[in-house]
């Protein structure tokens, strides 16, 4: 992958992160997208097969976005999740593939019978 971030921002009140890279291309990944995506092994596991369903993240915030080098950015969201590193071929992918992998993610959730929805 050549395209290289140009701008990020954080859209607190919309909960998205907007990216736009150098090939023009611009996405905005939803907080909660980019949680349940994570690729800390505590959401993706250790390979294939090892995923862990992520529920009650519909309202995750994002408290910081911290530079990783010149390839990657660390997210930090409020529910205490921070150990997920998401390279630029990650966040490009992630945003190529948003429409998908969502309804993969839903669907998921109904076949475990759970719910996007915080537990009281």
């Amino acid at each position: 992958m050549s395209a290289q971030p140009i701008e990020i921002k954080l859209l607190q009140q919309s909960q998205l992160l907007e990216i736009t890279f150098s090939d023009d291309v611009c996405y905005q990944l939803p907080y909660e997208f980019l949680r349940v995506y994570s690729p800390s092994a505590d959401v993706s596991g250790h390979g294939p097969g090892q995923e862990v369903l992520q529920t009650g993240k519909k309202e995750v915030g994002v408290s910081e976005v911290i530079p990783v080098g010149s390839y990657a950015v660390q997210i930090n969201f409020d529910d205490g999740h921070d150990t997920g590193i998401y390279t630029w071929e990650n966040l490009y992918r992630l945003g190529k593939s948003q429409a998908v992998l969502w309804q993969d993610y839903l669907d998921r959730l109904a076949a475990a019978g759970a719910s996007r929805e915080s537990r009281p």
